[in-house]
């Protein structure tokens, strides 16, 4: 497999799962500026969206968009219990964080991005942003992870996201759970091994 990437972006994620999971897999970069892989290839052709993460598959086939990649790794080794199995209500659950990680917390903080959106646009956004924070925050003080098993591709996801927040001067130790949860993830072997990685 080959999974095109950026530093620091999305990607993350699934990079994270895949050293997780301990598979076998090439890491390819992506200028997201020029849409060229780091050996020159045009990341256009490999996915016309545009944007990173994209997964190549061993039949050439291509799959994009990090929820779909993570349940799809995810079930490459179901025994590692990185999600819970087809078919289970625990599922479901799965599918709704992963849903509400994508759009409310990852839409949320990409919005900030932009450099043309006003001050009191940005205000708003993270005001609506917080909120959504104070949920996750709530679950945190519960449980350790996401989900009551443990370590799922929803906290792979939700770290990579959140690790955005210091961009925006949004200072996480304002939700206690959150930044514990940060810090957890943060000490995982194949979390400083993807880090590692994207950083050299």
């Amino acid at each position: 497999m080959k999974l095109y990437y950026a530093p620091q972006a999305c990607s993350l994620a699934p990079h994270i799962v895949l050293r997780e999971l301990e598979l076998p897999f090439q890491l390819i970069r992506v200028d997201n500026i020029t849409k060229t892989t780091a050996d020159g290839d045009d990341f256009l052709a490999i996915n016309p969206k545009g944007y990173v993460a994209a997964l190549q598959l061993e039949n050439g086939e291509v799959l994009t968009e990090g929820p779909a990649i993570l349940q799809y790794l995810a079930d490459l080794q179901p025994q590692a219990k990185l999600a819970a199995a087809q078919g289970t209500f625990e599922r479901v659950r799965l599918q709704e964080c992963l849903n509400f990680l994508s759009t409310e917390i990852h839409g949320g903080l990409g919005w900030l991005f932009n450099s043309r959106l006003p001050d009191e646009v940005k205000a708003l956004i993270k005001e609506k942003l917080f909120k959504r924070f104070a949920v996750l925050n709530q679950t945190l003080e519960r449980q350790d992870f996401l989900m009551v098993g443990g370590f799922s591709v929803a906290d792979a996801y939700l770290f990579t996201v959140l690790r955005w927040a210091r961009l925006f001067e949004i200072d996480l130790n304002e939700w206690p759970a959150l930044a514990g949860f940060q810090a957890r993830v943060d000490q995982r072997p194949a979390v400083k091994a993807a880090l590692a990685a994207e950083l050299a």
